[in-house]
């Protein structure tokens, strides 16, 4: 095999985040389920035989040694590998958004170079690898939307609804650091279980984080509103600036919602991006490693 072209590598939604607490070394115990969403970004893989991995950036420039190259690096080295890659990214989903970009765009490069490469490790092996690459990184190996505690490594497959979110970047970018640094950060929050969730998955919770990244900027905020007038409801994902509404819970009949996204994009203030996205009920790559 000497190339892959147009692999996925899709953002997810935290439909709630908890903080339960934080461990000695500094990291916070959470709560939350992760749910891979079609707004994606696309990756082009290309052999080399010289052994040099390169990335070539088709729309906004990343950094230069960014989490791509590191986890193509990474696996290379563990595997000693002498084959490199040419890696092409178009980059879609938004950067500093929470919804996971990045940790995404390196479990997919795990993938395909597993394959492109011929070197046939199981998921959890790639797991192992992609923990030590971020704590996201894991669930973008995963099968499909799950339950996840502890720093983010511990994650349980779970069976979601199928629902139709409207996600909206604002302008803004927000510091993960600075978030979880934030004394309006609650650590507290009792533990839940799957079942507590699975009652109502459309409301259940909240994230935790949310207060903290209104007070660091009010786009969160104004965000939240503007998706509540039209949809009643609206929520943070993860710890970026990005904010969600479920605009229906899918029982077989069609929804409404995709003829009205281009009206709602007009609506949004200038600078923020949106989408209507559909949740995923299994990630798009989920075959490509055995369990």
């Amino acid at each position: 095999m000497r190339a892959l072209y147009d692999v996925p590598a899709p953002a997810k939604l935290n439909l709630f985040l908890h903080v339960l607490g934080r461990r000695d070394d500094g990291y916070h115990l959470l709560q939350s389920v992760f749910v891979p969403i079609d707004w994606m970004d696309t990756l082009h893989f290309e052999r080399r035989d010289d052994g040099q991995l390169r990335r070539h950036d088709l729309t906004e420039p990343l950094p230069a040694d960014d989490l791509c190259l590191r986890a193509a690096r990474a696996l290379q080295e563990a595997s000693g590998c002498r084959w490199g890659v040419d890696i092409s990214i178009d980059k879609q989903v938004p950067s500093g958004a929470g919804m996971g970009g990045g940790s995404s765009d390196a479990a997919t490069v795990l993938l395909a170079l597993n394959r492109l490469w011929g070197l046939h490790w199981p998921r959890a092996r790639l797991q192992a690898l992609g923990q030590r690459l971020g704590a996201d990184v894991p669930f973008f190996l995963g099968p499909g939307p799950a339950w996840v505690e502890g720093i983010g490594e511990r994650l349980s497959p779970v069976a979601l609804p199928a629902a139709d979110y409207f996600v909206v970047k604002p302008a803004v970018s927000l510091p993960t650091r600075e978030i979880f640094a934030h004394p309006l950060l609650a650590r507290d929050t009792r533990a839940a279980i799957v079942e507590d969730f699975l009652a109502d998955p459309a409301t259940f919770g909240k994230n935790d984080l949310q207060a903290a990244a209104r007070a660091l900027s009010d786009e969160v905020g104004q965000a939240g509103r503007w998706l509540e007038a039209r949809f009643g409801n609206s929520r943070m994902t993860g710890s970026g600036s990005a904010v969600f509404a479920v605009v229906s819970a899918r029982n077989g009949a069609a929804a409404a919602a995709p003829g009205k996204e281009a009206r709602w994009l007009k609506e949004l203030p200038a600078g923020w991006v949106g989408r209507l996205c559909r949740g995923l009920e299994q990630h798009p790559l989920s075959g490509w490693a055995s369990d």
